[in-house]
């Protein structure tokens, strides 16, 4: 049987790569039309910008990624536009335009990439607001902006990168809200330096827009998202109290990131609290291999790394299926993969420290904001919901919560509000969040047509 790549972003395309150097011919599934992921998604076909308008500091990376890929494209079973919705023991579910398939496999390499953490405010389901990430696929896939005045909110790296690639694009910026002090970042400054340029290119982007006279608010609070059928405005708290408020068109907000690990959840992996990362992460050796025969992670949904790291990730799983294959394993590349990975990790681990994710800003959730945007539930019926619970029962989780009040069962299943919604029940359980547990992973990961009995 054959091997089996989901997802053809940078951990899923160096995945391959090997594979076929090694003379197998994986089969490669990605819902996207062609492979790059969202770090280096192409733009669609008949769109003439340049890499370097697209990617910026990135292009001459995101013209590897592509070039590498096209080298495969008569060595390798390319799926384009399929979802795989479901894993079983040995065979994963694929939808695509329309029609379902079962693809069995011997071993899958999972590449399924990371999504943005959201924290829900007054105002987030108004039309107008997006994630970051969402953001940056609208300007760089379609080169549509979001809005003409656009306000960015969270925290992390891509907050500062997309409102410099907005900024750059001819989006007036109206404000780039920090939720991270100042001093949080500056207190890993040693172990961000160990970033290079990486770090540097950070450091441009922040000067860039300062230079420009767009105002960054760094520990501020976001308050509410304001507007009547629309996003009109964003208002927030300084760290000296004081309201302010930013008549804006548009919102992007994402407080870092977490692995989309819903297929590994389903294959029966185990997963760990990160602390550093604050995110579940599934568990797997330092070449991706997982306890679950057959089954291998790569890339960020197997732990935020970042993108030059998951192609280092891709390889090194790739390596680990051939060696479970019995095939000739190149010890030299595994050896510089490893260190690749183990250099890359001491940086890492500084992003994570300088831009935590603001957990007292879920904690502390208004009552009446909606937390489940898809089974509109408030972050008040929540807390009520946890509380009874706690008078008639065993102190309560994040899946009994979402059986008593819905929150995390619509349409995301919990991808969106999940993380928030376990912060929210730990502040009312007066528990660490890694005790609420997390929502559990259930096929369909991401909502599918309801197929005629014909067609599947």
């Amino acid at each position: 049987m054959s091997v089996v790549i989901v997802g053809a972003g940078p951990a899923g395309t160096r995945a391959a790569e090997v594979l076929v150097g090694a003379g197998l011919r994986p089969t490669v599934i990605d819902e996207a039309p062609e492979n790059g992921g969202r770090i280096y998604q192409r733009q669609p076909t008949g769109f003439h910008r340049t890499a370097r308008a697209l990617y910026g500091f990135e292009a001459a990376k995101a013209n590897a990624i592509h070039a590498a890929f096209d080298r495969l494209r008569a060595s390798i079973d390319f799926r384009p536009r399929t979802l795989a919705w479901n894993l079983r023991s040995g065979v994963i579910d694929t939808i695509c335009d329309g029609k379902a398939r079962a693809v069995p496999f011997a071993q899958t390499i999972l590449c399924t990439g990371a999504m943005d953490r959201v924290i829900p405010l007054p105002g987030w389901t108004l039309p107008g607001v997006f994630t970051l990430g969402g953001s940056q696929i609208s300007l760089k896939a379609q080169g549509c902006a979001i809005g003409a005045r656009v306000a960015f909110l969270g925290t992390g790296p891509l907050l500062y990168l997309v409102a410099y690639q907005y900024a750059r694009a001819g989006a007036q910026v109206a404000a780039v809200l920090d939720t991270t002090p100042f001093s949080t970042k500056a207190a890993q400054a040693f172990g961000l330096m160990r970033g290079g340029t990486t770090f540097a290119k950070g450091l441009y982007y922040i000067t860039w827009l300062r230079a420009h006279g767009i105002p960054i608010i760094e520990g501020g609070t976001p308050l509410a998202i304001g507007g009547d059928g629309q996003v009109e405005s964003l208002s927030w708290r300084d760290t000296r109290g004081i309201t302010h408020e930013a008549a804006v068109d548009a919102v992007a907000l994402g407080f870092g990131l977490k692995p989309e690990a819903q297929l590994a959840d389903l294959a029966g992996v185990p997963f760990d609290f990160d602390p550093v990362q604050h995110n579940w992460v599934p568990r797997r050796d330092p070449s991706g291999r997982t306890s679950v025969e057959g089954v291998f992670l790569a890339g960020d949904g197997s732990g935020i790394r970042g993108a030059d790291l998951a192609e280092a990730a891709g390889a090194r799983a790739a390596w680990a299926v051939i060696a479970a294959r019995g095939l000739a394993v190149d010890a030299h590349a595994v050896a510089r993969l490893d260190a690749t990975l183990v250099a890359g990790a001491t940086f890492r681990a500084a992003l994570e420290l300088a831009f935590p994710f603001p957990t007292q800003l879920a904690a502390d959730m208004a009552v009446d904001t909606i937390l489940c945007r898809c089974e509109a539930i408030t972050a008040g019926e929540l807390r009520a919901a946890a509380n009874e619970a706690l008078a008639t029962l065993p102190p309560s989780e994040v899946n009994r919560a979402k059986a008593l009040t819905r929150v995390g069962m619509g349409r995301c299943q919990g991808r969106v509000c999940g993380a928030a919604a376990a912060e929210v029940l730990a502040a009312t359980l007066s528990c660490p969040v890694e005790e609420v547990g997390r929502l559990r992973g259930q096929p369909p990961v991401k909502p599918i047509p309801i197929l005629p009995a014909e067609a599947a």
